[in-house]
């Protein structure tokens, strides 16, 4: 059945909801969470990016005004009273030419004075109608990049590992970021630039026709023909912004890539390396932005060009007709004066086309963001899940990225008990962290089901599924902050007692203890101030203090040195007690406790058995084995220590 997901920012709560589809809704985007097998494929998105109006991208972000539409009213308002006073100025202008003309004499002093007063209150207003648009119109155009922004952040947090696999971390960041900085300018500047400069056109064409309409008409005709023009330059002019932006994201990736691995650059001394690449790719960047100022420029040159044009009509023809009497000096004057308004306000919006082009190309690369399928999310009558027993069950799951289109796992069937530990051993690419990575519904399955306590997992809410397992991971992911941080950071309502005696429990309470500033220790940028064996027994200690009836652990000791090791593996064994533990391990001597330990080879379950039993058969488990006790006893001669 499919399911359309609304993203909504009107509410002021953004929140992902389930709808019914709607003919003809058009709030903001639909997003259609299918399978990536059936979905929209990444290359056929771009291509229907590439092809996505400025109305259709215009109408997907005029949703985003409705919560502000008191303040776009009231500034459209305001745009009006300044338009107003503008255009009052010619008017003034010819009244006093052609009084003057006709009867000097009857321009009185009072007469003025009271002329200027007038214009003098309307600049008055002019300015407090100008300071609100400035003010309130630019905090109006910040509130809807922040919510823009606040959307693609919750959407990008419900996206499956599958969109991270695919996509450069640089891209995302410039995307959420820089992206959406020239949406404050485009949220608040597109609807008044365009609302003044429909009345100005309008009001200016009323009074210039009256005033002599053949005039006006010769005018006129030179509009379509310089709106035709810059159209086509300004296509050019959005390509070349769009392009620049994604070279933007490509250079934080690369930059990233580069400042995150320095010390693998050093190692290899391979700064110079880095070097020639970034210059490459920064080099790259200025070719690009070489051609939008080309094609600026040649936007620019053509509205001067028509400015001469029209401005020569003006001259020639306006002259022409005084002489035969077909237009007073008066109107002659008001009429220049209008037709540079006219001038002005379509070099006006010229100006703005760069604004307008930047903003366009950051709600493009928004709404890509956007578009992005949610491939695993609530099912409809989802319901939470509370106090697990921690019983898995696989019923004939099938699984293949969708990449690839490799099938990593062959139905697998099996059961896991309430409380049993499981092991999961086996060649690497056999299928192993993949397994595992079902359970939270990281991905789902391509072909059979996965239930806990007899529910299957997509009739369980992601949020309470996630919350009844625990993960170790074999990569390391410390956030930056501080120790105390990233251990509370597996239940935030846990009490400083509990995060110490989590830590004390994965034995890390011995290394924190001796550092200056003990818990509060700033641990750097994913944890580069600790050894891999520290990061690893604080995230350990993470999952202690989250405290889950289901437990995965891959690779959990594999960063520990021996005596580390004894005792986070005593820890896990009293975690372990009564709840469901499923351990990858490369490590044999690590799970040869284990209740049952599974053999994974080519995305099948090959052996199954207690270590002993597995020794006995002499299989791909007893060969793991002696190769592993082997390789400790070389390892062991060579550094002179024990075996395990």
């Amino acid at each position: 059945m499919a399911r359309i997901f609304f993203l909504s920012s009107l509410s002021g709560k953004n929140t992902l909801e389930y709808r019914k589809p709607l003919p003809g809704t058009c709030q903001l985007q639909a997003f259609r969470p299918e399978k990536r097998r059936g979905g929209l494929k990444s290359q056929n998105r771009e291509e229907a990016m590439e092809r996505m109006k400025t109305s259709e991208l215009l109408r997907r972000f005029a949703p985003y005004y409705v919560k502000y539409w008191k303040v776009l009213f009231f500034d459209l308002f305001c745009a009006a009273l300044t338009t107003v006073c503008e255009i009052v100025l010619p008017l003034i202008l010819r009244y006093i030419t052609n009084q003057g003309m006709a009867d000097l004499a009857g321009i009185t002093v009072r007469m003025v004075l009271h002329i200027g007063l007038l214009y003098f209150c309307l600049r008055i207003v002019d300015g407090l109608a100008s300071f609100y648009m400035a003010y309130t119109g630019h905090i109006m155009g910040a509130r809807i990049e922040t919510d823009m922004r606040e959307d693609a952040f919750r959407h990008l947090q419900k996206l499956s590992d599958s969109y991270y696999s695919n996509t450069k971390v640089g891209q995302i960041m410039a995307r959420i970021t820089s992206d959406l900085f020239d949406v404050t300018e485009f949220a608040h500047h597109c609807p008044e630039e365009f609302f003044i400069a429909f009345l100005k056109i309008l009001i200016s064409f009323f009074i210039l026709a009256r005033v002599n309409l053949a005039l006006t008409a010769i005018i006129f005709i030179f509009i379509p023909i310089m709106a035709v023009s810059c159209t086509w330059f300004n296509l050019k002019v959005r390509a070349a912004f769009k392009q620049q932006r994604n070279h933007v994201g490509e250079l934080n990736a690369r930059i990233e890539d580069s400042l995150l691995g320095n010390r693998v650059v050093r190692a290899f001394g391979n700064e110079r390396l880095e070097i020639e690449k970034f210059q490459q790719d920064n080099l790259k960047f200025l070719d690009i932005k070489k051609e939008t100022y080309f094609f600026m420029a040649a936007f620019q040159d053509t509205v001067r060009m028509f400015d001469g044009i029209m401005y020569t009509v003006v001259i020639v023809a306006g002259g022409l007709f005084m002489v035969k009497g077909l237009i007073s000096p008066g109107d002659l004057v008001a009429y220049t004066l209008y037709v540079t308004t006219l001038l002005a306000t379509i070099r006006r919006i010229i100006e703005f086309a760069e604004q307008f082009q930047r903003g366009m190309t950051g709600i493009e690369r928004f709404c890509e963001i956007m578009d992005a399928d949610i491939d695993i999310f609530d099912e409809e009558g989802a319901e939470p899940l509370e106090h697990a027993k921690g019983e898995i069950r696989f019923e004939n799951v099938s699984f293949e990225y969708p990449d690839d289109h490799n099938e990593v796992l062959k139905e697998i069937s099996l059961t896991v008990r309430p409380g049993e530990r499981v092991a999961l051993v086996g060649p690497s690419g056999g299928g192993k962290t993949t397994l595992c990575n079902l359970i939270p519904r990281f991905y789902d399955p391509t072909e059979g089901r996965i239930c806990i306590d007899g529910t299957d997992l997509k009739k369980i809410t992601l949020e309470s599924l996630r919350g009844q397992v625990g993960i170790v991971q074999q990569d390391v992911y410390l956030f930056s902050g501080t120790i105390y941080e990233n251990i509370v950071y597996g239940r935030p309502d846990a009490s400083r007692e509990e995060v110490e005696e989590a830590a004390r429990m994965a034995g890390a309470d011995s290394f924190i203890e001796e550092l200056k500033q003990g818990y509060d220790t700033y641990v750097g940028e994913r944890g580069v101030k600790l050894s891999g064996g520290q990061k690893q027994r604080i995230s350990i200690a993470r999952v202690f203090l989250k405290n889950p009836p289901i437990l995965i652990l891959d690779e959990a000791t594999s960063a520990l040195d021996n005596e580390s090791e004894k005792l986070v593996a005593q820890s896990l064994d009293r975690l372990a007690a009564g709840r469901t533990t499923l351990t990858i391990a490369h490590r044999l001597s690590t799970i040869r406790g284990s209740d049952r330990i599974l053999v994974l080879a080519d995305g099948a379950i090959a052996e199954e058995g207690t270590h002993e039993a597995l020794m006995e058969k002499k299989g791909i488990y007893y060969q793991l084995s002696i190769s592993a006790e082997a390789e400790t006893y070389k390892t062991a001669e060579m550094t002179g220590g024990d075996r395990l």
